[in-house]
């Protein structure tokens, strides 16, 4: 699998144990290997970031809008998805996650991965989120917010230049080359 920083640069996949350095790319100054601050870790705090693991999916509608949703007590809209259950593959992990969060049904095998991304986490400081990231064909369904979402918009990259938007989706999703 392929892993993705700032600026969509393949990257071997880092073992959990490496931290963000040696493998990333900082957002910031666009080096190799440097250590990224941007999730509130001060300089001085030498230690890695922690890690949250994710499935996130890439839902796009017919206009190229990319759906982005805003859990209850947050700021950041970010893409659906969700951590991982005892025992689920990424995939599952998606297939469930956008059942509960937006009310759409879409199995695991029809998911199609884009690959993992890491970029600071939204909502925890300190923490680095590794996505899973998928893109996933909604057809005809209409999400709608339920479980821990409080709102869910279709946005353009225009758009959210007047929303907080997660590291992961302004970087990636919403950047001027958006991975599809």
């Amino acid at each position: 699998m392929v892993s993705r920083s700032a600026g969509s640069i393949p990257l071997e996949v880092a073992s959990d144990g490496a931290g963000i350095a040696g493998g990333t790319r900082n957002s910031t100054t666009g080096a190799l290997g440097e250590t990224c601050y941007r999730a509130g870790v001060s300089p001085e705090d030498t230690r890695a970031p922690r890690r949250i693991h994710v499935s996130a999916a890439v839902i796009t509608d017919a206009a190229g809008r990319l759906l982005v949703v805003r859990k209850t007590g947050t700021t950041a809209f970010m893409q659906p998805g969700g951590k991982p259950e005892p025992g689920e593959t990424p995939g599952e992990t998606l297939s469930r996650e956008l059942a509960e969060e937006i009310g759409v049904r879409v199995e695991p095998r029809d998911l199609r991965p884009l690959g993992a991304y890491t970029a600071a986490a939204a909502n925890e400081p300190g923490f680095v989120v590794v996505a899973d990231v998928f893109a996933a064909d909604i057809g005809t369904q209409h999400p709608h917010p339920a479980a821990e979402i409080a709102e869910l918009r279709w946005v353009t990259r225009a758009d959210a230049a007047d929303l907080e938007i997660a590291p992961l989706a302004r970087e990636y999703f919403l950047a001027d080359r958006p991975v599809r």
